[in-house]
């Protein structure tokens, strides 16, 4: 995708990652719409990017991510690209999880994202790219976050399938899994606590490494050992 002049929503774009990732695109040329949950930090946000469109939505409510969609799309004159960057997480063991706590990790972590992509994908054109950030734990689960890593799984198991069904159309998907980052994530969890984890990631890089995809057309964005992001052109 050509990122200078691109028209780009970005949802979570008040959060550590989303907020790098903005600032990396912009810094490329992309036209970003910014949508957040907290009116707030939404406007604070805005003050970094005089004319962005804003848009607020609630994760829990599918309908408001679809609205928010519309609403950036008539704001921009379209979407090239649409950025889910926002999650919730819990941990402990599957039976020290409640049923609650379970369906709203599944609501906010990929039922919200794929709201967003299924508003946006009947409008966007052959090169439009749709980004998700899914996470390591999509493809190993870790014990004491079973709620957690199925919902991401469950998110991945869907772009799978999208990304199959957009291919004809000239859309792609990009699935973004890095692992644990240093952004205070694991800090704020829904229930539980969160066990001993290692030295996070720097965001700024898994943001970089984003932009990067993009440009060169990837499908997945994961990390080496070392956490140096690797991205692929076809999704495994």
């Amino acid at each position: 995708m050509e990122i200078d002049g691109a028209r780009v929503l970005v949802a979570g774009a008040t959060g550590v990652l989303g907020g790098m990732i903005t600032a990396e695109l912009v810094g490329r040329g992309a036209r970003p719409a910014l949508a957040g949950r907290d009116p707030q930090r939404l406007a604070r946000t805005a003050r970094a990017y005089p004319g962005a469109p804003t848009v607020l939505f609630d994760a829990y409510d599918p309908g408001s991510c679809a609205r928010a969609v519309h609403t950036a799309s008539a704001a921009l004159g379209g979407l090239d690209a649409v950025v889910t960057a926002f999650g919730s997480v819990a941990f402990g063991t599957a039976g020290e999880v409640d049923d609650g706590v379970a369906e709203h990790l599944m609501a906010v972590n990929a039922l919200a994202p794929a709201a967003f992509f299924r508003a946006a994908l009947p409008t966007m054109r052959s090169g439009a790219v749709l980004v998700a950030v899914t996470g390591v734990v999509a493809q190993r689960p870790q014990p004491g976050m079973a709620d957690y890593s199925a919902s991401k799984a469950a998110l991945k198991a869907w772009l799978d399938a999208v990304r199959r069904e957009a291919r004809g159309s000239g859309i792609r998907v990009l699935d973004v899994r890095p692992g644990h980052l240093d952004t205070g994530f694991a800090d704020r969890p829904v229930a539980g606590t969160a066990p001993p984890l290692p030295a996070g990631g720097d965001p700024r890089r898994i943001a970089t490494a984003v932009a990067d995809a993009l440009a060169a057309d990837a499908e997945l964005l994961t990390g080496a050992p070392d956490g140096t992001p690797v991205a692929e052109r076809r999704a495994r």
